[in-house]
């Protein structure tokens, strides 16, 4: 098996320090060089393993101060369910409530933007068609946690009521609603979530640290003709948020 890397063995000890109680929520943690002489690497290393515990929510950084124990705070519940599309409402309203919070979001919608390569590949349609692309910040207590970028198919929607999805009489119906009222039946829907580190503009966005782990996931819906009718690029910080997936059980 091979040797863990350095930097992760610092983390470990980092974390195992806090949880038991050598260092508390809101201590500042020792310098770099004293970590690293007492653990016998170098400062480079325990910047990795703090900057790996940082985007983790276990430490924070502050600019001209140096590193804390950060405040134990709950993760929102991000839930995954193709059933809670069906409800009235907003499963995202609701999930926040649940958790007594005022879930909401932001969104900028362009029509008529040209399918980028991967986009027209996931929708099955040549590339530069034209699509209707939504981007979302998700809030919670109007504090960002979620990020989405959405596209549609321009040629499905265009002259209907529901070509502008955050527009008009069906705006914030979500998809499965709003492809019901021009006849389009959803029948499934395949998500791909990975790990990976957040970009710049996530980060900024998101206001946690630069490269900070997130999930992302690729969603696409299809039509019970088996047409992708949206694809999305949905953004979760794994600092911020737990995500949950229900299953349906068939009886």
């Amino acid at each position: 098996m091979p040797e863990q890397p350095p930097y992760l063995r610092i983390a470990d000890e980092l974390r195992r320090r806090i949880a038991e109680h050598e260092w508390t929520p809101g201590d500042r943690l020792p310098s770099r060089a004293q970590i690293g002489q007492e653990c016998g690497v170098g400062e480079n290393v325990v910047r990795r393993a703090q900057e790996l515990l940082i985007s983790q929510g276990v430490l924070e950084g502050r600019v001209g101060s140096g590193t804390y124990v950060a405040e134990p705070r709950a993760r929102v519940r991000v839930v995954r369910s193709a059933a809670r599309e069906q409800r009235n409402g907003s499963p995202f309203r609701a999930d926040m409530k649940a958790v007594g919070r005022t879930g909401g979001w932001e969104s900028r919608t362009d029509a008529k933007v040209p399918a980028p390569t991967e986009i027209a590949a996931r929708l099955g349609i040549g590339e530069d068609d034209l699509c209707v692309r939504t981007v979302y910040e998700f809030l919670a207590d109007g504090r960002p946690v979620q990020l989405s970028t959405s596209w549609e198919p321009y040629d499905l929607t265009a002259g209907t009521l529901v070509v502008l999805p955050e527009g008009g009489p069906h705006a914030g119906a979500g998809v499965v609603n709003r492809m019901a009222q021009i006849g389009v039946t959803i029948s499934h829907a395949v998500e791909q979530p990975e790990p990976r580190q957040a970009t710049a503009e996530e980060a900024s966005l998101l206001g946690i640290q630069k490269a900070a782990l997130v999930t992302h996931i690729r969603r696409t819906y299809y039509s019970d003709a088996g047409r992708p009718v949206e694809t999305a690029d949905i953004v979760v910080p794994a600092s911020l948020c737990e995500i949950v997936y229900e299953i349906p059980i068939d009886r």
